[in-house]
């Protein structure tokens, strides 16, 4: 295959409006029920948590984009700053993101559909989601990168038309308060269920990293990209924080007829039914369009990790020879997403960040390993820039990885686990380095 120099052509706005769109901040809506359970009623105080956790993340992703202008995210910057055989575990914990996220994201769109067409079962919404995007991304990234940015345009007009009828029913009502610090603080608000509820918060900050990957395409890379990183953690995660004030206030109870749709529930309390209908549209547009971009990126990671001898290339390396996509990677994300049938979101989405929460802590660890300790950056200033910041950020992530549901947690590690195993039989029981991922030709 033939190599080409990526054009560096992306300025600041272009890279953090494509980590807002890669976040899908309709996200918030989706898991709205399932947090306010979780946290008795105070979501907006587990986005907050969560917001924090990951700005001091964010940092550290910033400092080694900078450090590593390359593609590769956290597995480039574990292998380079700390050991090669640690690299290739961060690598599994991200491919566990990559292939179950399309699997979360179509479970909580079918589970939106299921509500509002109850006689249809969930299987046949799941299995369509699946089917569907499939088809798109097996035809070409251009035609699913066209759909990709019309369902966002259209799901960014439903969250602020959503957030606007919250704002008109609150005031409606002259018993609720538009201002009030209940769903930030309150008496009788137990912390491990705010942590407990900031560790599923923080499935809808996913994404802030996948700029990383943008580096080959950024103009002046080193200073962009770090700084497009805070921008779209901070926009993102006061976008969370917001909406899911004026929906909490809307709202108050942590009580619903199911919490896997709540929104659905409140969409028709705010606007009846009409409004309920438009916000189940973009909903299912927006979880289709994350769905898209979710798969082809599984699908692409596969083959590099294929075209590099690190997963068998006969199954993972290879392209269609008419439509140049990775057909087979895109199949068995497909058959991987069929687990959905069997998960609720909660589960699903905790399993997934149980990966992201492993990278993270290891993306602050390698600010410390390359900037503290092999480059002895010792100064005073640098004592909170590569000491202390990023040991804050992952001491913050091990927490949120502990305070994950337990189901999701013991499936992390049994894929941790298999991790291992695979990395001693691609390395003759540890005694070789194993194969070092290339990313520059991922696209395909």
């Amino acid at each position: 295959m033939e190599t080409k120099q990526l054009e560096r052509s992306l300025t600041l706005g272009s890279v953090v409006l494509f980590g807002l769109a890669y976040m899908t901040p309709i996200i918030v809506l989706g898991t709205f029920g399932i947090l306010a359970q979780m946290t008795d009623g105070m979501v907006p105080a587990s986005y907050l948590v969560a917001l924090v956790a990951m700005l001091f993340t964010a940092y550290s992703y910033g400092r080694m984009a900078a450090a590593f202008p390359v593609a590769g995210s956290a597995y480039t910057y574990t292998r380079k700053s700390i050991h090669a055989k640690l690299g290739f575990l961060v690598g599994w914990a991200v491919l566990l993101d990559y292939l179950f996220l399309p699997m979360a994201i179509w479970l909580i769109g079918a589970a939106y559909l299921a509500s509002a067409f109850p006689g249809i079962p969930m299987a046949v919404w799941v299995i369509a989601f699946i089917v569907f995007t499939t088809l798109i991304n097996i035809v070409g990234l251009k035609m699913a990168n066209t759909v990709n940015y019309l369902m966002m345009l259209l799901q960014f007009l439903v969250l602020l038309a959503f957030v606007a009828l919250c704002i008109h029913y609150v005031a409606g009502d002259a018993s609720k308060p538009l201002w009030n610090l209940a769903p930030f603080f309150r008496g009788d608000m137990k912390l491990p269920m705010i942590m407990a509820g900031a560790a599923v918060a923080c499935y809808s900050f996913l994404g802030f990293d996948a700029v990383s990957t943008l580096t080959e395409e950024t103009r002046d890379a080193r200073r962009t990209i770090p700084r497009a990183i805070m921008w779209i953690t901070i926009i993102g995660g006061l976008i969370f924080v917001v909406t899911s004030y004026f929906v909490q206030l809307a709202h108050p109870s942590s009580q619903f007829k199911s919490v896997d749709d709540a929104a659905f529930e409140i969409a028709k309390n705010i606007g009846g039914d009409l409004f309920a209908s438009i916000f189940l549209i973009g909903l299912i547009v927006g979880q289709f369009a994350s769905g898209l971009s979710a798969q082809a990126s599984a699908s692409r990671l596969l083959y590099a990790m294929g075209r590099d001898a690190v997963l068998p290339p006969s199954i993972f390396g290879k392209l269609h020879a008419r439509f140049r996509t990775p057909v087979n990677n895109l199949l068995i994300c497909g058959m991987v997403a069929l687990l959905a049938l069997k998960l609720d979101v909660t589960t699903s989405t905790s399993f997934i960040n149980f990966g992201a929460f492993l990278a993270f802590s290891f993306v602050n660890l390698s600010v410390i390993a390359h900037y503290y300790v092999r480059q002895r950056r010792r100064a005073p200033r640098d004592f909170f820039l590569f000491l202390l910041f990023p040991l804050i950020g992952m001491l913050a992530d091990l927490w949120l990885l502990v305070s994950l549901d337990s189901r999701a947690i013991m499936l992390g590690l049994v894929w941790l686990a298999l991790g291992i195993a695979y990395l001693a039989k691609l390395t003759g029981f540890f005694r070789r380095e194993p194969p070092e991922l290339d990313f520059v030709e991922a696209e395909g």
